[in-house]
């Protein structure tokens, strides 16, 4: 996790565990659940076989169902497949 898209710089584990304790445990989970989904996302390739179309449309809707627990929380939590959050 970086301070900024723009100029990455790393966060301390320190203070990202402290970021994350100002934060409701709902949204944390979401918030991996979203991570965790656009990196399988990202991991599919073209040409699709079914197996893998099945995979990835369940990878978005696990994305979905996280990004709108983000959204209510604060808009700009959203994340979106081949974002650099």
């Amino acid at each position: 996790m970086t301070a900024s898209p723009l100029i990455p710089v790393p966060i301390p584990d320190r203070v990202a565990v402290l970021i994350g304790s100002c934060m409701p445990a709902h949204v944390l989970r979401a918030e991996i659940e979203a991570d965790t989904a656009v990196r399988e996302v990202g991991l599919f390739r073209d040409p699709l076989c079914a197996d893998d179309r099945a995979d990835r449309e369940q990878a978005l809707s696990v994305l979905a169902r996280a990004n709108k627990v983000l959204a209510a929380h604060h808009p700009r939590l959203v994340i979106r497949p081949g974002s650099r959050y």
